[in-house]
């Protein structure tokens, strides 16, 4: 799990609160947490079950990576074969070794992450795993999610970025996502889940370690997501799933019981998107390509392509499916030449822009 100081200098033996979470950070998960049976709340772990070719990566990884993995869901995207994946706050390294397997001989995954006892773990186990799947294309780094520069990240150079419950850690989570997108290539896609929370939080909670290390003192509010990610160059980022948090140790619920907060997963592409969902008459066809999703992709929670049905889309969209490395699976006819206004793009639940029958949007 990460976060870093970019503060500037200070008097020595004062700590700021960036360089407090920090530490707060790597202390709950390096020697406070010894399995992911120490958790106190839902907030990193999933009762949903992954699918099964994930199921079966799952097992081919080593018992103390499990063990002494934390997450809250399964941020892993399909079409994998020979990318090249970022795992923000890769910890023990579960899902990079599922990744290794997904992405195969011809791929490679990078594991970053601040927490020696974590990367300790994932690093002693590399030969393992290689001689078990047969080919070796791991990489773990010590570093910082907020400045993949330093951890030898060049611009433009990762297909697909993952986390698994990291972002709400980091006390710069603008920098966190500007620096998701300098890295990822053009098309390419952030799929990550995390907590987040329905009301802006008090600051005074990240002085607390164990509503920190739980994922719930730093969840972003909702709406602020929205609108860091849009400054980040990403207008329209859609929500995969969602399911809500439990809380149900009596002290965390006492100290921050007032707000709600939800495990989502989320994907966003590096792809010059409209703010809005808008119509121009294009129609999309999966075809069915995909060996994990032969009878349907779920692009997101309301976009669902049946193989061979031709579905209606908006531009956003389109572009989502014909511009990055979802175009092999897909027929997209038309252009944007000729323009109809607003597509009905949202949620059933969601409510319309006032004077008009379209919903207020994707994300």
């Amino acid at each position: 799990m990460t976060t870093t100081d970019t503060t500037p200098a200070r008097r020595p033996g004062r700590q700021t609160p960036f360089s407090s979470v920090a530490e707060s950070v790597k202390d709950y998960y390096g020697k406070v947490l010894t399995s992911s049976a120490d958790l106190r709340t839902s907030a990193c772990c999933t009762d949903v079950a992954p699918p099964p070719h994930i199921a079966a990566a799952l097992g081919e990884v080593h018992d103390e990576v499990m063990e002494r993995f934390y997450g809250c869901g399964s941020p892993i995207p399909p079409a994998l074969e020979g990318a090249t994946v970022l795992d923000l706050g890769c910890g023990s390294g579960r899902d990079v070794y599922v990744l290794s397997q997904l992405v195969g001989p011809t791929g490679r995954v990078i594991g970053v992450d601040m927490t020696e006892e974590q990367l300790a773990v994932a690093r002693r186990h590399q030969d393992w795993h290689a001689d078990r799947f047969g080919h070796a294309n791991t990489d773990f780094r010590h570093g910082y999610i907020e400045d993949l520069a330093a951890a030898g990240i060049p611009d433009a150079s990762v297909d697909v970025v993952v986390s698994n419950c990291v972002v709400n850690l980091s006390p710069d989570k603008p920098r966190v996502l500007s620096e998701i997108f300098r890295v990822l290539k053009p098309g390419g896609e952030l799929y990550f889940s995390d907590i987040f929370a329905d009301r802006r939080l008090p600051a005074a909670l990240l002085d607390d370690p164990v509503l920190v290390g739980e994922c719930l003192a730093g969840a972003l509010y909702t709406e602020d997501f929205r609108r860091v990610l849009e400054r980040a160059g990403c207008p329209d980022a859609r929500t995969v799933a969602s399911s809500p948090v439990t809380v149900s140790d009596p002290d965390v619920d006492r100290k921050i019981g007032f707000a709600a907060f939800t495990s989502r997963t989320v994907r966003a592409f590096k792809l010059p998107l409209e703010d809005r969902c808008e119509d121009y008459g294009q129609v999309a066809v999966y075809r069915g390509t995909i060996a994990e999703h032969p009878h349907a992709f779920d692009l997101d929670d309301h976009h669902r392509f049946p193989t061979g049905k031709p579905m209606p889309v908006c531009g956003n969209t389109a572009d989502m499916l014909s511009a990055t490395r979802y175009a092999d699976h897909f027929t997209v006819n038309g252009d944007k030449s000729r323009h109809f206004g607003l597509f009905p793009c949202a949620p059933a639940d969601r409510p319309a822009t006032p004077g008009t029958d379209a919903p207020s949007g994707c994300c």
